[in-house]
């Protein structure tokens, strides 16, 4: 959602399920489950987030399947799609208006195409092996929505007047979770989608705006239909990764990336906080989806280039390597250096060949070969190192024999640091940049790194 506040609100909500209105509360539920499964297909898996509209100048189902063959080179294997549902007119921002305010739940954006253009799309990107993941708004609708006939489903003021969910959210319409035949009817277009179209999950649209316990029954209605991966937009709702949802966000990681990015003479210390809450905020095999950029930040708050300056590719590899899954947004694969319009048509100019395709496809294929950076339990904790040298940040990721080493230097001259990793990290290791074998035989290892570059050592071989 645009201007989405990072900032975790308590939200006095009922909390209650999608079709029960007596469902168990979130402590109940918290206090039986161990941890929402993960499809296997998603554990090693890095996301794509893909902006329709924006993505071609035809904005169409069509023009976009024309790229599955570049995004498969990619080696990325979720596709999230940003709303593709009609817009609506009443109170519309811009020419076009925000994808997020919802006219209809269960029809195309025309603009984007037929339902049979869309079910091509999801066929053919099933057969290169790609998993479709929709983007879904639950919390609000648009002005003009089908449902708006059913005012009951709206929160409304004490004059019986509908409300947006905030002063900032005016184009939408606040739905009412404590109506039962809105819950009904919200569950049921989700599985339309998934019986219709066979889509493979939900990217959750301000999913803390939702009640949590409302979210555990979809994911387990959805489920009985086929293994789905659920993604909230959210960061701090802990309840929510107990049975609802397989992974949230990594703002914290994002700011914090930001904030070192725009600070005079960083060391290491400014980010080790921010790297541990990576591994002790998540339990029961969830994890953040970590980035530097998506549809919020590119519109909002700039592109990664006017945020992070020269940092942009050491801070790629950090949020390729740390705990979660990694995001690239749309255009982010070519070195896009633009804010795309967020109400009105803007088209990526996609160019015949960028150097950052080539730096992004190796880092998703480091992920990919090596177990030890997959996802959630499937991966291996971060270990971080107090090095010789304060500019460098170092850590590692260990899952069985798959072993990851990583020395991102902050500072802007050459560098080198030595840490002491034990005897498990003794062996051999392919350097990320040049491919050569060699052997560490030492539990102290010493790494020298470029001047505002990364060093990365792996057990598997990527090219």
């Amino acid at each position: 959602m645009r201007k989405f506040v990072t900032v975790v609100l308590a939200l006095v909500v009922a909390l209650v399920g999608f079709t029960n209105p007596t469902s168990p509360s979130v402590e109940t539920a918290a206090a039986v489950t161990t941890g929402r499964p993960l499809p296997s297909w998603a554990k090693s898996a890095s996301i794509y987030e893909v902006n329709i509209r924006s993505f071609t100048t035809a904005g169409t189902f069509k023009a976009f399947k024309a790229h599955l063959p570049r995004l498969k080179k990619l080696g990325v294997k979720i596709l999230w799609l940003m709303p593709i549902q009609p817009i609506s007119e009443t109170k519309r921002i811009g020419s076009l208006g925000s994808p997020y305010a919802v006219a209809n739940y269960k029809q195309v954006n025309p603009d984007m195409g037929t339902n049979a253009d869309f079910l091509s799309l999801v066929k053919a990107a099933h057969a290169a092996g790609f998993k479709v993941v929709l983007d879904w708004v639950a919390n609000h609708t648009g002005w003009d929505n089908v449902w708006m006939s059913n005012p009951s489903w709206y929160t409304r003021n004490n004059a019986g007047v509908i409300q947006p969910p905030n002063q900032d959210w005016q184009d939408v319409a606040d739905l009412n979770y404590s109506n039962a035949d809105m819950r009904a009817a919200m569950l049921d277009a989700m599985k339309y989608w998934v019986t219709t179209f066979d889509i493979d999950g939900f990217r959750c649209d301000y999913a803390n705006g939702v009640p949590t316990a409302a979210w555990e029954e979809a994911a387990r209605q959805l489920d009985a239909i086929k293994p789905m991966f659920m993604l909230a937009e959210s960061e701090g709702v802990a309840d929510e990764l107990n049975s609802a949802f397989n992974a949230n966000y990594s703002w914290s990681l994002l700011s914090r990336l930001n904030s070192v990015a725009n600070t005079s003479d960083p060391d290491a210390s400014y980010l080790t906080s921010t790297l541990d809450s990576l591994t002790y905020t998540y339990e029961n095999g969830s994890f953040p989806v970590t980035f530097i950029t998506n549809h919020d930040q590119n519109s909002w708050n700039g592109t990664e280039y006017e945020r992070l300056h020269g940092f942009v590719n050491r801070f790629s590899a950090l949020y390729f390597t740390v705990p979660g899954m990694p995001l690239i947004y749309s255009g982010q694969e070519v070195g896009f250096k633009r804010r795309l319009q967020f109400f009105d048509k803007d088209s990526i100019n996609w160019p015949k060949s960028s150097s950052m395709t080539t730096f992004y496809t190796k880092l998703v294929s480091l992920k990919t070969k090596n177990p030890a950076l997959w996802n959630g339990s499937a991966g291996g904790e971060l270990v971080q190192y107090d090095g010789t040298n304060a500019k460098v940040l170092t850590y590692s990721r260990q899952k069985g024999s798959s072993k990851v080493v990583v020395a991102i230097n902050l500072g802007a001259s050459k560098a080198k640091t030595t840490i002491d990793t034990g005897s498990a990290f003794k062996g051999y290791y392919y350097d990320y940049s040049t491919g050569k074998k060699f052997k560490v035989t030492s539990s102290r290892m010493t790494i020298s790194v470029p001047a505002s570059g990364f060093v990365i050592y792996s057990t598997a071989l990527v090219k």
